[in-house]
């Protein structure tokens, strides 16, 4: 039994010495041995994450413009067309701080973008994009009671 007692506090001892020993660093230490434990969530590269985020700030039919604008934007830039992809992208940022103005300045592009001719994949595919973004924009203006309700 005595020899238990002089083991915990020769054990005691031995942990005050390593504390006087450490003395003005004894917070970074137990920062640094904190900081190693393991994370408690799954790291970012693992976690799913969605490929297109527009502001959380704005309507959500606005976010709507704004994505079916990049997926054309990034469409056109890579058919070689980056002068529509840029005025595209400078129409969207137009459209986080006034959006009628960047509204129709998206219209006007639109109407750029529909004489655009290509082989007919290509066109199918640029047909479909153009056409998502004018319905995202139609509607948003609809929203914003810009111009009157038309549908074809």
């Amino acid at each position: 039994m005595l020899e238990v007692l002089v083991g915990f506090v020769v054990g005691l001892l031995v942990v005050a010495g390593i504390l006087v020993i450490l003395g003005p660093n004894l917070k970074g230490a137990i920062r640094r041995i904190r900081s190693m434990q393991r994370p408690a969530s799954v790291p970012s590269v693992f976690q799913s994450r969605s490929r297109e985020v527009a502001s959380p700030g704005l309507n959500s039919k606005t976010q709507r413009v704004l994505v079916a604008a990049a997926r054309l934007s990034n469409w056109l830039r890579a058919h070689s067309h980056e002068d529509l992809s840029r005025e595209l992208r400078g129409a969207a940022v137009r459209l986080t701080s006034s959006e009628p103005a960047g509204l129709y300045a998206m219209q006007t592009l639109l109407r750029k973008v529909r004489a655009l001719s290509l082989e007919e994949s290509s066109q199918q595919r640029l047909t479909a994009l153009s056409n998502e973004l004018r319905t995202a924009v139609q509607d948003r203006f609809e929203q914003l009671e810009l111009l009157p309700f038309k549908r074809p």
